[in-house]
């Protein structure tokens, strides 16, 4: 199946693979992205035979993050400060994030190469993260006069306070060893495929529902509220809307210049 963003197939009818497929735009999260992972979830769920869901890219880049060209054109609701309803970085990409890490399949993100931002909270919602030696992980979001205020709640579950706070505080990027070490991979290898199959054989042995009820009882040991999300849309609505952020967003989207550049 391919959709205008992603192409989702079953690599076999247990493993759902959904690849992103916009390398041109860097991989980029806007509404339509969104709106097509949420389809290919919607197609893992139904399948009575899915128990992994493989999230990949090619290309040396799995995410650049925010779409700037759709935020700063009026496309989509983070395109003008206090409109909210697709945001990419607002309620429709927490709830594909929350989503993640409801959805009662395992999830595996496939990183080899660059994931900033938005990507780097896509990753981190995943149950799982694979990456090669290519794999470069950082959250660049302060240098436009932004947070990364919906990957913040997720990232934190999965690393702790300390690598998300120097992730968002310093924007250096972490090489592939270094995220590793930090809890954000949990394996590099040049090849995802031997994890993938070692993943099948013990899952095969389960019941498939036990996904499910293990990730909803994880989920409530460290739960992201309904308080947190309010809080981090608040908080991102807020810095979007200061002066300067929407127009260095527009002119990287029309010029390719970044807003330290003058």
């Amino acid at each position: 199946m391919s959709h205008g963003t992603v192409r989702v197939r079953y690599q076999d009818p247990t493993v759902l693979r959904i690849t992103l497929s916009r390398p041109e735009r860097g991989n980029t999260i806007g509404s339509a992205l969104i709106a097509d992972l949420h389809e290919a979830l919607d197609t893992a769920e139904e399948s009575g035979s899915c128990r992994l869901v493989v999230l990949d890219a090619p290309g040396g880049v799995f995410c650049n993050g925010m779409d700037m060209a759709e935020a700063a054109g009026g496309t989509g609701p983070g395109a003008a400060p206090g409109a909210d309803a697709a945001d990419p970085h607002g309620a429709a990409f927490f709830g594909l994030l929350r989503r993640l890490t409801e959805v009662p399949r395992l999830t595996l993100a496939c990183v080899d190469g660059r994931v900033s931002g938005g990507g780097v909270g896509l990753a981190a919602a995943c149950d799982l993260v694979h990456t090669t030696e290519r794999g470069v992980f950082s959250l660049p979001e302060a240098l436009w006069g932004l947070l990364p205020c919906s990957v913040l709640p997720f990232l934190v579950r999965r690393t702790g306070h300390r690598t998300a706070a120097t992730m968002t505080l310093t924007t250096l990027p972490l090489t592939a060893r270094e995220a590793a070490d930090r809890g954000l991979a949990d394996e590099i290898s040049p090849d995802a495929e031997p994890l993938i199959r070692r993943l099948l054989s013990r899952l095969a042995k389960i019941d498939a529902r036990m996904i499910g009820e293990a990730k909803g009882y994880l989920s409530a040991l460290h739960p992201v509220t309904a308080e947190t999300e309010r809080r981090a849309l608040d908080a991102f609505a807020r810095l979007a809307s200061a002066r300067g952020v929407h127009e260095g967003m527009a002119r990287f989207a029309a010029e390719g210049r970044y807003p330290w550049e003058r």
